[in-house]
């Protein structure tokens, strides 16, 4: 393949991985909103058409009423409130809509035209069918919050959160290589560190689904002690024990602090191994960025807590757990192994 065909599909996949960005934070507004329940069917094809008659409207609007978020929650709602908190989720699954079409034709082009390395097209096929895998697991998440408790699983918006950093990390790791042939020659000790931040950092992006599918963001809003107390109230007042870590408010949220700091530490820490070696431009840059993006987004979890998780704020945050995945998975790129050449 020439270097000019990596680079239209390197593009490409970045092109894909915004949108795959979008999608998460548009998600999180969903879930800020109370949006992602208000569509109470999975129609993969006709649902792209929103209602056009009032008819149409009242009959989805009627759908909805059956749910217990609207029982308990949203009762006496009118349609045009319902409307608005049905455009959000709509806009959602258009999203997940237009990405499958974005990726899938592209891919059909570059493969009909022989533009794609032979080896590169398992692994675009592969990320094809965790996308349609990651639609079917939305519809999963949404169904648990349309039998008995008008939220959904925070097991299930977890898997569905984890699924799209899966998804965004793959493409683009794949258009770093694409784009960048060549790696550094560094300790492997050093590599080995880059990869615990990063591992860091998606636990602590896990935690954080937890903390969004609890709604522990609007409990403990005080900073840095959570109630006048390092140890919140009620830490282990579930059983069997492990259910804290993923159901109990207090024990949650304190994790996702707990984390949001170490990663922090963890990427300072990186920043001064690396001061001294040898790097490529590219990822000298990234090693002095990640610790930057870590502080700010420590900073912006902060301000959101503080101010009780105001939709913009929500949003920005889970945009900048994205923004430091990003950045720690670019210099992880950069100082990877040279690979052997073949004889």
């Amino acid at each position: 393949m020439t270097s000019h065909s990596n680079r239209s599909i390197a593009f490409w996949l970045l092109a894909v991985a915004v949108l795959v960005f979008a999608m998460v934070v548009v998600g999180g507004v969903t879930r800020l909103t109370r949006s992602g329940l208000s569509i109470v069917e999975w129609n993969p094809v006709t649902g792209a058409i929103p209602p056009l008659t009032e008819n149409q409207w009242q009959s989805e609007f009627d759908k909805y009423k059956q749910t217990p978020e609207y029982r308990h929650i949203n009762a006496g709602m009118s349609l045009e409130a319902f409307q608005r908190i049905f455009y959000v989720e709509w806009a959602h699954r258009l999203l997940g809509r237009l990405l499958g079409f974005i990726f899938f034709l592209p891919l059909v082009y570059f493969i009909a035209r022989r533009r794609i390395q032979r080896a590169l097209i398992p692994k675009l096929i592969g990320i094809f069918i965790l996308g349609g895998l990651q639609g079917a697991l939305g519809w999963f998440m949404v169904k648990s919050g349309l039998v008995d408790i008008p939220r959904v699983s925070p097991y299930r918006l977890t898997a569905h959160l984890v699924m799209a950093v899966a998804i965004y990390g793959l493409l683009l790791w794949t258009a770093f290589g694409l784009l960048y042939p060549t790696s550094a020659s560094i300790r492997k000790s050093l590599r080995r560190y880059g990869w615990g931040v990063t591992a860091l950092i998606v636990v602590a992006i896990v935690a954080g689904g937890f903390v969004a599918g609890n709604k522990a963001g609007f409990a403990f809003n005080t900073w840095p002690l959570m109630q006048d107390r390092v140890f919140p109230e009620g830490m282990l007042a579930l059983s069997p024990w492990w259910t804290n870590l993923f159901e109990n408010i207090a024990t949650v949220q304190f994790d996702h602090r707990l984390l949001a700091y170490g990663v922090v530490l963890a990427a300072l820490l990186y920043w001064w191994r690396l001061r001294h070696e040898r790097l490529p431009a590219r990822a000298r840059i990234a090693a002095n960025i990640l610790p930057i993006a870590a502080l700010l987004q420590v900073a912006l979890g902060i301000t959101t807590l503080l101010l009780a998780v105001p939709t913009p704020l929500g949003a920005a945050h889970q945009a900048g757990a994205l923004v430091v995945l990003t950045v720690s998975l670019y210099l992880n790129h950069a100082l990877r192994a040279p690979r052997l050449s073949k004889r």
